[in-house]
């Protein structure tokens, strides 16, 4: 009876241990819970059963960086990139290189949109470099679509006489009736007209003999002949040897000798770019050899204000484009026909003592080209 109450009492003594162990190791959790969220810290349980504190995470550490993504479209922002930042270059260095950069450098204000497009393709990759990359392609791009306009001194004597000016192609000839009734209708005192064949310099000869009864021309089938009409005499003949006619001559105006020349370069297709570089390099000497002076060169250059040649006989002969300075720039002067709308300015009327009153482009049904009038004043000394 002894042994069994013994027995009793040992197990009972054993529970109420048992409990008291739980308990306190119970409290001892809640007081280091506790603790531990006072200072900002989680308590959590590891493997052999014991919780203990959660690392703090470090507020200075750098944060992955973004993974890239989307590879074709990184490939093509690059390929976007390619021939805006080949022609910007070219641009920006004054040289027309070689074949496609001549053609492209027509197309220098539209490829805008291909690196514009690219840098949109560039940042949803999420490629830094490739993002700064196209960054500065477009913005060399946007630089050189700013029209060209030469340092050159600006006359300021009084006006000795207005004088409209029209310069046409008319290819092979097709536009002749439409430029004679421009004539007509806007009576100017000097034409060029280029791609005049034999058929249309009898014609405009003989319509005009009253009005322009002056001429200067290279006779030719086909794009071959020019011819230069006015209504002032002219006199000094001589032509500037090209694979298409270019006439020039001194017009008396108000009794101001004033050089005028007509100018019809080979075009800058592929196989014949030197070619077109070599003519546009003789309108050049040609200019630049001529006396001091008022001078007006137009025609067909088969070359935009973004082509290094073109800017070369700017610089040459103290020209300004007049179009440039009657800020209208970059009006499109060709292609006419086709598809697509005009997008380049390749017929020009460059001036030397002359002031601009203003400068429009005229449609002329059966040619490829717009014409391009200009309204100007002769200036006289200073």
């Amino acid at each position: 009876m002894d042994r069994a109450q013994t027995a009793a009492t040992a197990a009972s003594t054993e529970t109420e241990r048992t409990a008291e162990t739980a308990e306190t190791a119970e409290t001892a959790e809640t007081e280091r819970t506790a603790e531990h969220a006072a200072h900002g810290e989680t308590v959590r349980p590891v493997n052999d059963g014991t919780a203990g504190p959660a690392p703090r995470a470090d507020p200075s550490a750098t944060p992955p960086p973004l993974r890239p993504r989307y590879p074709l479209a990184a490939w093509a922002a690059g390929l976007l990139m390619a021939v805006p930042a080949l022609v910007a270059a070219c641009r920006a260095l004054d040289t027309d290189a070689m074949t496609p950069v001549p053609q492209l450098l027509s197309l220098l204000p539209w490829l805008t949109l291909p690196a514009g497009l690219a840098l949109l393709l560039a940042a949803a990759t999420r490629r830094r470099t490739l993002t700064f990359v196209s960054v500065l392609v477009l913005g060399a791009t946007a630089w050189a679509t700013v029209p060209y306009m030469p340092q050159a001194v600006i006359p300021y004597g009084l006006p000795l006489a207005r004088v409209k000016v029209i310069t046409a192609n008319v290819e092979f000839g097709e536009g002749t009736g439409s430029l004679a009734d421009a004539v007509r209708r806007e009576r100017p005192q000097l034409v060029f007209v280029s791609e005049c064949d034999r058929a249309c310099r009898s014609t405009l000869v003989r319509t005009f003999a009253e009005e322009l009864p002056h001429y200067a021309s290279v006779d030719g089938e086909g794009p071959i002949g020019s011819i230069l009409l006015s209504s002032y005499p002219l006199r000094d003949w001589r032509e500037i040897p090209a694979t298409m006619g270019m006439p020039g001559a001194t017009a008396e105006i108000a009794g101001v000798p004033v050089r005028v020349q007509l100018t019809h370069p080979m075009p800058p297709i592929p196989g014949q770019v030197s070619l077109w570089k070599r003519e546009l390099g003789r309108v050049k000497s040609a200019v630049a050899a001529a006396p001091a002076g008022p001078m007006l060169v137009a025609g067909d250059f088969n070359a935009s204000q973004d082509h290094a040649a073109f800017r070369a006989i700017l610089a040459a002969g103290g020209l300004q484009d007049a179009a440039r300075r009657a800020n209208e720039s970059r009006l499109p002067t060709w292609p006419t026909e086709g598809p697509l709308p005009p997008f380049v300015q390749i017929d020009h009327v460059l001036v030397r003592d002359f002031s601009v009153r203003g400068v429009r482009v005229l449609d002329l049904p059966g040619s490829d080209h717009r014409a391009v009038v200009a309204d100007l004043d002769l200036r006289g000394p200073r």
